[in-house]
Order: C-alpha cells, then structure tokens, then sequence
C-alpha cells in the first residue's frame, strides 16, 4: 500500500540508513490498520481507498516520529477516527 520511497517522501527523509526500519513500521502500521478496520491485513491492502492510504502514511509517520514516547492507546484512537467509516461491527 506504501513504499519506503512514498514514506521518505511524506516524511521529508533524505538518507538510506532508517530504511529497514521504516519497512518495519509500515508493515506494522498496515498490521495496526486492518486490526482498527477488523479485517485482515490482506483485505486491507487490498482496499484502494485513500483514508486506509493516510491512515498508514499517519501510522508510520507516528511511530518514526515517537519511536522512545509513543502513545499506542492514542495512536489507536486516532487511527479509529481516521477508519471509522471502514470499520466492521463488532460483536
């Protein structure tokens, strides 16, 4: 859904030494996405929507950002907001 290109881009990152870490955080902010959504990851890669897109981009942006403060309870909260309308019904 995002590439360690379109990531550097959206951050402004210039340098080719935090690449393998910014390949981990967006696998785990698309993981972080589709658990908010209720569906599995590979549904929501599969989704073409650009509110799942953001939500990834704000994710990685996020846990790059905060990588000794993050507030993951928050992080979650927000990302609800961002995917509400995507989210499936619980139980």
């Amino acid at each position: 859904m995002v590439t360690v290109e379109e990531i550097k881009q959206y951050l402004r990152i210039d340098f080719s030494e935090d690449d393998g870490l910014l390949g981990i955080l967006i696998s785990s902010a698309e993981e972080l996405c589709a658990s908010v959504c209720r569906i599995s990851t590979e549904e929501y890669l599969a989704l073409s929507d650009d509110n799942a897109r953001t939500a990834v981009l704000y994710a990685v942006a996020y846990l790059y950002e905060h990588r000794e403060e993050a507030d993951h309870h928050q992080l979650t909260l927000d990302l609800r907001s961002l995917l509400f309308g995507m989210r499936k019904e619980g139980f």
